[in-house]
Protein backbone atom coordinates (compact mmCIF):
# COMPACT_ATOMS: atom_id res chain seq x y z
CA UNK A 1 0.00 0.00 0.00
CA UNK A 2 1.52 3.35 -0.58
CA UNK A 3 1.31 6.06 1.41
CA UNK A 4 0.50 8.74 -1.01
CA UNK A 5 -0.92 9.46 -4.82
CA UNK A 6 0.43 12.64 -6.14
CA UNK A 7 -1.68 13.90 -9.10
CA UNK A 8 0.46 16.82 -11.10
CA UNK A 9 4.37 17.17 -11.19
CA UNK A 10 4.87 20.94 -11.70
CA UNK A 11 6.41 22.68 -9.33
CA UNK A 12 4.05 22.09 -6.25
CA UNK A 13 4.12 18.46 -6.90
CA UNK A 14 7.88 17.73 -7.00
CA UNK A 15 8.76 19.85 -3.67
CA UNK A 16 5.54 17.29 -2.28
CA UNK A 17 7.41 14.40 -4.05
CA UNK A 18 10.90 15.27 -2.77
CA UNK A 19 9.55 15.95 1.09
CA UNK A 20 7.66 12.83 0.74
CA UNK A 21 11.05 10.70 -0.03
CA UNK A 22 13.25 12.48 2.09
CA UNK A 23 10.57 11.25 4.99
CA UNK A 24 10.36 7.51 4.07
CA UNK A 25 6.81 7.97 2.30
CA UNK A 26 6.48 5.76 -0.20
CA UNK A 27 4.71 7.59 -3.04
CA UNK A 28 3.45 7.46 -6.99
CA UNK A 29 3.03 10.43 -9.19
CA UNK A 30 0.69 10.61 -12.17
CA UNK A 31 1.61 13.29 -14.78
CA UNK A 32 -0.02 13.62 -18.25
CA UNK A 33 1.48 16.99 -19.46
CA UNK A 34 -1.52 19.09 -19.30
CA UNK A 35 -0.18 22.01 -17.41
CA UNK A 36 3.06 23.78 -18.24
CA UNK A 37 2.77 26.47 -16.70
CA UNK A 38 5.87 25.43 -14.19
CA UNK A 39 7.62 24.72 -17.37
CA UNK A 40 7.37 28.30 -18.81
CA UNK A 41 7.98 30.43 -15.65
CA UNK A 42 10.48 32.64 -15.35
CA UNK A 43 12.51 31.12 -12.05
CA UNK A 44 13.19 33.67 -10.58
CA UNK A 45 13.86 33.52 -6.73
CA UNK A 46 13.11 37.25 -5.28
CA UNK A 47 12.15 38.35 -2.17
CA UNK A 48 10.46 41.87 -3.44
CA UNK A 49 7.89 43.22 -5.13
CA UNK A 50 9.22 45.41 -6.97
CA UNK A 51 6.73 47.26 -8.38
CA UNK A 52 5.97 49.12 -5.06
CA UNK A 53 9.12 47.89 -3.09
CA UNK A 54 7.55 46.00 -0.53
CA UNK A 55 8.18 42.61 0.94
CA UNK A 56 6.62 39.44 -0.72
CA UNK A 57 4.20 37.30 1.64
CA UNK A 58 6.33 35.02 3.47
CA UNK A 59 9.47 36.13 2.02
CA UNK A 60 11.77 35.09 4.49
CA UNK A 61 10.10 32.11 5.23
CA UNK A 62 10.57 31.36 1.65
CA UNK A 63 13.82 32.10 0.79
CA UNK A 64 15.26 30.44 3.50
CA UNK A 65 12.87 26.82 3.22
CA UNK A 66 13.02 26.93 -0.63
CA UNK A 67 17.10 27.76 -1.37
CA UNK A 68 18.19 24.86 1.08
CA UNK A 69 15.55 22.51 -0.69
CA UNK A 70 16.92 23.09 -4.13
CA UNK A 71 20.50 22.88 -3.33
CA UNK A 72 19.56 19.17 -1.79
CA UNK A 73 17.97 18.47 -5.03
CA UNK A 74 20.70 19.64 -7.34
CA UNK A 75 23.16 16.98 -5.41
CA UNK A 76 20.55 14.31 -5.58
CA UNK A 77 20.22 15.04 -9.10
CA UNK A 78 24.12 15.80 -9.70
CA UNK A 79 22.62 18.59 -11.95
CA UNK A 80 23.11 22.04 -12.09
CA UNK A 81 19.72 24.60 -11.76
CA UNK A 82 19.98 27.08 -9.24
CA UNK A 83 22.08 30.22 -10.19
CA UNK A 84 22.98 33.59 -8.42
CA UNK A 85 21.52 35.82 -10.54
CA UNK A 86 21.64 40.02 -9.84
CA UNK A 87 18.38 41.79 -10.32
CA UNK A 88 18.65 45.57 -10.97
CA UNK A 89 15.42 47.69 -10.26
CA UNK A 90 15.61 50.69 -13.20
CA UNK A 91 13.70 53.48 -11.65
CA UNK A 92 11.60 55.92 -13.59
CA UNK A 93 12.07 59.02 -11.41
CA UNK A 94 13.84 60.51 -8.09
CA UNK A 95 10.72 59.98 -6.70
CA UNK A 96 10.87 56.19 -6.96
CA UNK A 97 14.66 56.14 -5.93
CA UNK A 98 13.67 58.16 -2.77
CA UNK A 99 10.84 55.04 -2.34
CA UNK A 100 13.77 52.75 -2.35
CA UNK A 101 15.86 54.29 0.30
CA UNK A 102 12.77 54.90 2.39
CA UNK A 103 11.99 50.67 1.96
CA UNK A 104 15.89 49.65 2.45
CA UNK A 105 15.40 51.33 5.72
CA UNK A 106 12.75 49.06 6.94
CA UNK A 107 13.88 45.61 9.22
CA UNK A 108 12.78 43.37 6.57
CA UNK A 109 13.64 44.71 3.36
CA UNK A 110 17.05 46.36 4.86
CA UNK A 111 18.85 42.96 3.69
CA UNK A 112 17.50 42.60 0.35
CA UNK A 113 17.56 46.57 -0.99
CA UNK A 114 20.87 47.66 -1.84
CA UNK A 115 21.36 51.44 -0.77
CA UNK A 116 24.47 51.86 -2.93
CA UNK A 117 22.60 52.74 -6.39
CA UNK A 118 24.11 52.07 -9.87
CA UNK A 119 23.98 54.53 -12.97
CA UNK A 120 25.23 52.59 -15.37
CA UNK A 121 25.03 48.76 -15.90
CA UNK A 122 24.90 47.72 -19.83
CA UNK A 123 25.41 50.31 -22.97
CA UNK A 124 22.30 49.22 -24.44
CA UNK A 125 20.32 49.81 -21.86
CA UNK A 126 20.03 53.87 -20.77
CA UNK A 127 18.81 55.18 -17.74
CA UNK A 128 18.14 58.50 -17.02
CA UNK A 129 17.70 58.48 -13.41
CA UNK A 130 19.53 54.76 -11.20
CA UNK A 131 19.23 50.89 -10.85
CA UNK A 132 18.60 49.53 -7.06
CA UNK A 133 19.99 46.06 -7.02
CA UNK A 134 18.43 43.77 -4.87
CA UNK A 135 20.05 40.97 -2.95
CA UNK A 136 20.21 37.31 -2.61
CA UNK A 137 18.35 36.39 -5.78
CA UNK A 138 18.86 34.35 -8.46
CA UNK A 139 17.03 32.06 -11.01
CA UNK A 140 15.96 28.49 -11.03
CA UNK A 141 16.18 26.61 -14.29
CA UNK A 142 12.49 25.30 -13.90
CA UNK A 143 13.12 23.38 -17.19
CA UNK A 144 16.02 21.31 -16.07
CA UNK A 145 14.88 21.17 -12.64
CA UNK A 146 11.34 19.75 -13.68
CA UNK A 147 12.96 17.49 -16.94
CA UNK A 148 15.52 16.11 -14.58
CA UNK A 149 13.46 15.16 -11.18
CA UNK A 150 10.90 13.69 -14.34
CA UNK A 151 13.68 11.25 -15.34
CA UNK A 152 14.58 10.39 -11.79
CA UNK A 153 11.09 9.35 -10.73
CA UNK A 154 10.35 7.58 -13.96
CA UNK A 155 13.95 5.36 -13.11
CA UNK A 156 12.84 4.77 -9.81
CA UNK A 157 9.39 3.40 -10.96
CA UNK A 158 7.42 6.24 -9.14
CA UNK A 159 6.37 7.95 -12.40
CA UNK A 160 3.10 7.16 -14.66
CA UNK A 161 3.03 9.32 -17.71
CA UNK A 162 -0.81 9.03 -18.09
CA UNK A 163 -4.04 11.28 -17.37
CA UNK A 164 -5.65 10.31 -14.10
CA UNK A 165 -9.21 9.47 -14.43
CA UNK A 166 -11.28 11.08 -11.51
CA UNK A 167 -13.91 8.40 -12.07
CA UNK A 168 -11.67 5.17 -10.89
CA UNK A 169 -10.53 6.66 -7.69
CA UNK A 170 -13.13 5.03 -5.22
CA UNK A 171 -12.54 6.69 -1.42
CA UNK A 172 -13.00 4.51 1.55
CA UNK A 173 -12.64 4.91 5.13
CA UNK A 174 -8.77 4.51 5.53
CA UNK A 175 -7.76 5.38 2.05
CA UNK A 176 -8.37 5.12 -1.54
CA UNK A 177 -8.46 3.02 -4.41
CA UNK A 178 -7.18 3.70 -7.95
CA UNK A 179 -7.11 0.01 -10.26
CA UNK A 180 -4.93 -2.26 -8.55
CA UNK A 181 -3.08 0.63 -6.35
CA UNK A 182 -4.45 1.85 -3.23
CA UNK A 183 -3.02 4.52 -1.04
CA UNK A 184 -3.56 6.01 2.41
CA UNK A 185 -3.43 9.47 0.80
CA UNK A 186 -4.08 11.58 -2.54
CA UNK A 187 -2.84 14.98 -3.42
CA UNK A 188 -4.01 17.20 -6.12
CA UNK A 189 -1.25 19.01 -7.47
CA UNK A 190 -2.91 19.92 -10.80
CA UNK A 191 -2.64 23.65 -11.00
CA UNK A 192 -5.06 25.03 -13.44
CA UNK A 193 -6.20 21.99 -14.22
CA UNK A 194 -8.25 21.43 -11.24
CA UNK A 195 -10.98 23.18 -12.58
CA UNK A 196 -11.84 20.12 -13.92
CA UNK A 197 -11.41 17.74 -10.96
CA UNK A 198 -14.92 16.87 -9.30
CA UNK A 199 -13.94 16.78 -5.67
CA UNK A 200 -11.80 20.38 -5.82
CA UNK A 201 -13.18 22.59 -8.30
CA UNK A 202 -15.67 24.43 -5.75
CA UNK A 203 -12.46 26.58 -5.03
CA UNK A 204 -12.17 29.84 -6.20
CA UNK A 205 -9.09 29.01 -8.67
CA UNK A 206 -8.35 31.77 -11.33
CA UNK A 207 -5.96 31.63 -14.23
CA UNK A 208 -3.39 34.13 -15.04
CA UNK A 209 -1.98 33.32 -18.49
CA UNK A 210 1.46 34.11 -18.57
CA UNK A 211 3.71 34.52 -21.90
CA UNK A 212 7.76 35.42 -22.14
CA UNK A 213 9.48 35.59 -25.63
CA UNK A 214 13.23 34.85 -26.03
CA UNK A 215 15.52 36.87 -27.92
CA UNK A 216 19.00 36.28 -29.30
CA UNK A 217 20.99 39.26 -29.25
CA UNK A 218 25.07 39.10 -29.52
CA UNK A 219 25.33 43.03 -29.01
CA UNK A 220 23.27 43.04 -25.39
CA UNK A 221 25.82 41.12 -23.80
CA UNK A 222 23.61 41.29 -20.20
CA UNK A 223 24.92 39.30 -17.16
CA UNK A 224 22.59 40.63 -14.46
CA UNK A 225 18.33 40.53 -14.51
CA UNK A 226 17.04 43.75 -15.21
CA UNK A 227 13.36 44.90 -14.35
CA UNK A 228 11.83 48.05 -15.98
CA UNK A 229 8.45 47.53 -17.34
CA UNK A 230 9.84 44.12 -18.34
CA UNK A 231 11.97 41.30 -16.76
CA UNK A 232 15.32 40.92 -19.35
CA UNK A 233 16.57 37.54 -17.72
CA UNK A 234 20.53 35.93 -19.41
CA UNK A 235 20.13 32.17 -20.19
CA UNK A 236 23.40 32.42 -21.51
CA UNK A 237 24.96 31.89 -25.25
CA UNK A 238 23.57 35.35 -25.92
CA UNK A 239 19.68 33.83 -25.77
CA UNK A 240 17.50 36.26 -22.87
CA UNK A 241 14.09 35.75 -21.59
CA UNK A 242 11.89 38.86 -21.70
CA UNK A 243 8.52 38.96 -19.40
CA UNK A 244 6.06 38.25 -18.76
CA UNK A 245 2.75 38.59 -19.58
CA UNK A 246 -0.43 39.04 -17.22
CA UNK A 247 -4.17 38.14 -18.62
CA UNK A 248 -6.63 36.65 -16.26
CA UNK A 249 -9.16 36.76 -19.36
CA UNK A 250 -7.83 34.15 -22.04
CA UNK A 251 -7.20 30.51 -20.50
CA UNK A 252 -6.25 29.64 -24.23
CA UNK A 253 -2.40 27.84 -23.40
CA UNK A 254 -1.57 28.80 -26.59
CA UNK A 255 1.13 31.73 -27.44
CA UNK A 256 -0.67 34.79 -28.45
CA UNK A 257 0.80 37.52 -31.29
CA UNK A 258 -1.12 40.43 -29.28
CA UNK A 259 1.59 39.13 -26.07
CA UNK A 260 4.85 39.16 -28.53
CA UNK A 261 3.95 42.47 -29.72
CA UNK A 262 3.04 44.09 -26.18
CA UNK A 263 6.52 42.24 -25.14
CA UNK A 264 8.55 43.64 -27.70
CA UNK A 265 7.18 46.88 -27.34
CA UNK A 266 8.00 47.26 -23.56
CA UNK A 267 11.31 45.50 -24.26
CA UNK A 268 12.21 48.38 -27.28
CA UNK A 269 11.28 51.05 -24.83
CA UNK A 270 14.38 49.29 -22.70
CA UNK A 271 17.24 48.27 -24.80
CA UNK A 272 18.80 50.07 -27.45
CA UNK A 273 20.25 47.00 -29.29
CA UNK A 274 19.20 44.57 -32.20
CA UNK A 275 17.62 41.13 -30.91
CA UNK A 276 15.89 38.72 -32.74
CA UNK A 277 12.82 36.85 -31.21
CA UNK A 278 13.54 33.25 -31.16
CA UNK A 279 11.22 31.75 -29.04
CA UNK A 280 7.66 32.17 -27.57
CA UNK A 281 5.91 30.51 -24.57
CA UNK A 282 2.89 30.86 -22.27
CA UNK A 283 1.04 29.35 -19.45
CA UNK A 284 -1.63 29.32 -17.51
CA UNK A 285 -0.34 30.41 -13.67
CA UNK A 286 -2.93 28.97 -11.09
CA UNK A 287 -4.20 31.71 -8.84
CA UNK A 288 -6.40 32.23 -5.78
CA UNK A 289 -8.88 35.73 -5.44
CA UNK A 290 -7.24 36.28 -2.38
CA UNK A 291 -3.17 35.52 -4.17
CA UNK A 292 -2.57 32.92 -1.15
CA UNK A 293 -1.65 29.13 -2.05
CA UNK A 294 -4.97 27.04 -1.17
CA UNK A 295 -3.47 24.07 0.57
CA UNK A 296 -5.98 21.52 2.84
CA UNK A 297 -7.73 18.30 3.04
CA UNK A 298 -11.63 18.11 1.54
CA UNK A 299 -14.09 19.07 3.95
CA UNK A 300 -15.85 14.99 3.48
CA UNK A 301 -12.82 13.08 2.53
CA UNK A 302 -10.07 13.22 4.62
CA UNK A 303 -7.78 10.98 2.25
CA UNK A 304 -8.01 13.73 -0.18
CA UNK A 305 -5.70 16.25 -0.17
CA UNK A 306 -5.16 19.40 -2.26
CA UNK A 307 -1.74 21.71 -3.24
CA UNK A 308 -2.80 24.97 -5.06
CA UNK A 309 -2.92 28.50 -6.22
CA UNK A 310 0.37 29.41 -5.91
CA UNK A 311 0.17 32.17 -8.48
CA UNK A 312 3.53 33.89 -9.85
CA UNK A 313 5.82 32.71 -6.90
CA UNK A 314 5.62 29.14 -7.22
CA UNK A 315 9.05 28.81 -7.24
CA UNK A 316 9.38 30.32 -3.53
CA UNK A 317 6.31 28.99 -2.10
CA UNK A 318 6.51 25.37 -3.19
CA UNK A 319 9.08 24.17 -0.84
CA UNK A 320 7.56 25.71 2.18
CA UNK A 321 3.69 25.02 0.94
CA UNK A 322 4.74 21.19 0.94
CA UNK A 323 6.67 20.99 4.28
CA UNK A 324 2.99 22.27 5.93
CA UNK A 325 1.15 20.23 3.87
CA UNK A 326 2.74 17.12 5.13
CA UNK A 327 2.12 18.13 8.80
CA UNK A 328 -1.22 18.09 8.09
CA UNK A 329 -1.52 14.33 6.17
CA UNK A 330 1.26 12.73 8.26
CA UNK A 331 0.64 14.90 12.02
CA UNK A 332 -2.72 16.59 11.89
CA UNK A 333 -0.86 19.76 12.55
CA UNK A 334 -3.04 22.21 10.64
CA UNK A 335 -1.51 24.24 7.95
CA UNK A 336 -1.59 28.31 8.08
CA UNK A 337 -5.09 29.80 8.30
CA UNK A 338 -4.28 32.38 5.64
CA UNK A 339 -3.93 29.59 3.12
CA UNK A 340 -6.08 26.37 4.15
CA UNK A 341 -8.44 25.71 2.13
CA UNK A 342 -10.82 26.06 4.54
CA UNK A 343 -11.16 29.55 4.00
CA UNK A 344 -13.41 29.01 0.89
CA UNK A 345 -14.98 25.56 1.98
CA UNK A 346 -16.89 27.82 4.34
CA UNK A 347 -18.49 30.12 1.77
CA UNK A 348 -18.96 27.86 -1.09
CA UNK A 349 -19.06 24.14 -0.63
CA UNK A 350 -22.01 22.63 0.61
CA UNK A 351 -21.89 19.49 2.93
Amino acid sequence: MLDTIVVGLGLSGVALSKKLEDEGKNFLVFEDNSQNSSLVAGGLFNPVILKRFTLAWKANEQMNTALPFYRRLEDKLATKFVHKLAIYRKFFSAEEQNNWFEAADKPLLSEYLDTNLVKHINDNIPAEYCFGRVKGTGVIDTDVLLKEYRSYLKKESKLKVERFCYDDLKIEEDGVTYGELSAKNIVFCEGFGLLKNPFFNYLPLRGNKGEYITIYSEELQLDKAVKSSVFIIPLGNNLYKVGATYNSRDNNPAPSEEAREQLETKLQQLITCDYEVVDQSAGIRPASKDRRPMLGRHPEHQNLYCCNGFGSRGVLIAPMAASQLFELMEFNNPVSEEIDLQRFTKKHYQA
